[in-house]
């Protein structure tokens, strides 16, 4: 059984009793704390931070601006609290914030509550995990949920873990799917009216891809969506329909393993009731072993949040010969076009298009690149499907076994941005994207399914496409798809993004620096070093009546594990655990 480290006055005596068996689990009490309604309008709230991406919709604004462009220069340290022990690597996590109290998860599956006006540890949860995880990207944990009494996140192992929020100690913990076969979890969960909705990691191994919601009181599964058509779904129990049509799309028994990993979460809209959730990369790797467009890999599918069902789908990348995957988020924007105000959605994807689509039935509006070198396709037509370029995907292995042909592809597989959340600015109308410019040389080899065995059948390496920069932060106008301004960073950027109400874009770089730029003209204002490279997503929110900004420092996540010659020019920094908070001096 996993245990938490108890760290409150007057329980530490029952938590022993408890860990050592000799209590039976307590009953809970009622639930308190914030509720359905309360998640729904978080991007109205700014005293609380109860989702990732501060609202459902992810857009990662903030309409605070005592904080602002004319002196965020004076910002300073509030407190730092450490995540301490030998368990440093990535940390990618988004703090949420609630009644005096701020929760982060860590690195390896853990917890921590600190509070939110000294830094004081609550309490701390460490997750027991087996000796056979399988995480390809490092050991990281992007975020947790927020419902009444409870703490809801995922581990490496694949468990989803309810925890109660003032305490630490478990409530209910799920095994969401075999750990063995490659299946891992590390986004954070969503709440929408009393479910819990998550996806999967393990796209590296042959898993299915899926979407799930499971009751936030119990833990009891409520339905079971797989992005890999073929694969049934389940509806409280009982099936609920195949995803699309079996072998239309993929040949023989190839869909058993098809990949589709849903590892970074989604989006939700109320306008529409629909969930948004990207899918990842088709297994394997090398697209000769499966022809066809492979669906619904690579794409954005719009799930109805009470019946798992899939409303429509739009794939980014078909037939994917690079590992494009289509995971990042899907952030619903409304915009005037023509004296009409459109429901749009927009994705900043690997493949280095950005995207916006009509987000209530998934028609295409536009791609335009936002990365200086797309090697795969020249653009998209009318109807949204790629032009590809047959002569730079990688070619098939030899007849004797041998790879086949080099190519040299860009963006690179870590993509033109990868997990890390863009911003919307409703003050300017504006996305901020961090973005990386780097290509790679990629082959296909022979490969063959063996369950918990990478299943990629490619070979590659990553090179930057400049001396001088990686990293470029850039402001995109959705209208038309034109970047207007870009700051350029010596290392790839690899942490999100905030926008807010004071004209400031917030985002960390691997040299440890939070930073701060003029939302309207890119000019950097401030920057503080936290000792460790910056891979997590700030937020902010006001208590007590002063604007505070937080953000994880911890350096990690997939470019030291497999950026090549890239991972070669960061191998120098140093790793870290530390939450930093700042605000205005008085």
């Amino acid at each position: 059984m996993t245990k938490a480290k108890w760290l409150n006055t007057g329980l530490v005596a029952g938590a022993a009793l408890w860990m050592a068996g000799a209590l039976p689990a307590m009953a809970q009490a009622p639930a308190t704390g914030p509720m359905d309604a309360d998640i729904m309008n978080d991007e109205a709230t700014p005293g609380d931070v109860l989702t990732y991406g501060m609202g459902h919709k992810g857009q990662r604004f903030s309409p605070l601006d005592k904080i602002h462009a004319g002196n965020v220069k004076s910002l300073v340290p509030a407190f730092t609290a450490s995540l301490g022990g030998e368990k440093q690597r990535g940390q990618e996590s988004q703090p949420l914030v609630y009644d005096g109290t701020i929760y982060v998860t860590g690195s390896y599956s853990r917890v921590f509550a600190f509070d939110s006006r000294t830094g004081a540890e609550k309490w701390q949860y460490d997750a027991r995990l087996p000796d056979g995880i399988m995480p390809c990207c490092d050991v990281v944990n992007r975020g947790a949920a927020i419902h009444g009494d409870k703490i809801i996140f995922g581990t490496l192992d694949a468990h989803l873990i309810a925890l109660n929020r003032n305490t630490g100690r478990v409530i209910w913990n799920k095994t969401m799917a075999d750990y063995s076969a490659g299946y891992s979890f590390t986004a954070a969960p969503m709440i929408i009216n009393g479910k819990v909705i998550y996806g999967n990691s393990g796209g590296e191994f042959g898993v299915v891809g899926k979407v799930e919601a499971r009751d936030v009181e119990t833990g009891e599964l409520i339905w079971s969506r797989p992005t890999i058509e073929g694969h049934m779904g389940s509806l409280k129990g009982a099936d609920n329909g195949i995803t699309g049509t079996t072998n239309a799309s993929w040949q023989g028994d190839q869909w058993k393993n098809g990949g589709g990993a849903t590892w970074l979460g989604g989006t939700y809209d109320p306008d529409t009731n629909l969930i948004y959730m990207g899918t990842g990369n088709p297994s394997p790797w090398n697209s000769h072993l499966r022809p066809g467009n492979n669906l619904y890999t690579a794409s954005t599918l719009a799930i109805d949040p009470d019946t798992g069902v899939i409303k429509w789908h739009y794939q980014t990348t078909p037939h994917d010969g690079w590992d494009f995957d289509g995971v990042n988020e899907f952030i619903p924007f409304d915009h005037t076009v023509n004296g009409k105000v459109m429901k749009l959605g927009a994705k900043a994807d690997r493949n280095g298009f950005f995207f916006v689509l009509d987000r209530t039935n998934g028609k295409f509006v536009s791609a335009t690149p936002f990365v200086s070198k797309v090697t795969w396709a020249s653009g998209y037509d009318k109807a949204g499907k790629p032009i590809t370029i047959p002569a730079n995907r990688p070619g098939a292995p030899n007849a004797d076994g041998t790879k086949g042909t080099v190519v040299f592809a860009a963006p690179s597989f870590l993509g033109g941005k990868n997990w890390m959340p863009m911003a919307y600015s409703k003050q300017t109308s504006m996305f901020y994207v961090p973005s990386n410019e780097w290509g790679m040389d990629i082959w296909n080899e022979p490969i063959a399914y063996k369950k918990g065995a990478a299943y990629l059948g490619a070979g590659f390496t990553i090179k930057p496409l400049y001396d001088d920069h990686i990293g470029v932060l850039r402001a995109i106008d959705p209208a038309t798809g034109k970047i207007a301004w870009e700051y350029k960073n010596k290392a790839p950027l690899w942490g999100g993004v905030l926008a807010t109400g004071g004209n400031l874009v917030f985002t960390g770089t691997p040299e440890g620096y939070l930073k701060a730029f003029d939302a309207k003209t890119g000019t950097e204002l401030w920057k503080f070093n936290t000792g460790s490279g910056v891979v997590g997503t700030p937020v902010t929110w006001e208590q007590d009546g002063e604007q505070y900004v937080a953000v994880m420092s911890g350096w990690g996540g997939a470019v030291p594990l497999w950026g090549g010659e890239v991972a070669k020019s960061v191998q120098n920094i140093n790793q870290g655990g530390m939450l930093w908070v700042f605000k205005m001096p008085k």
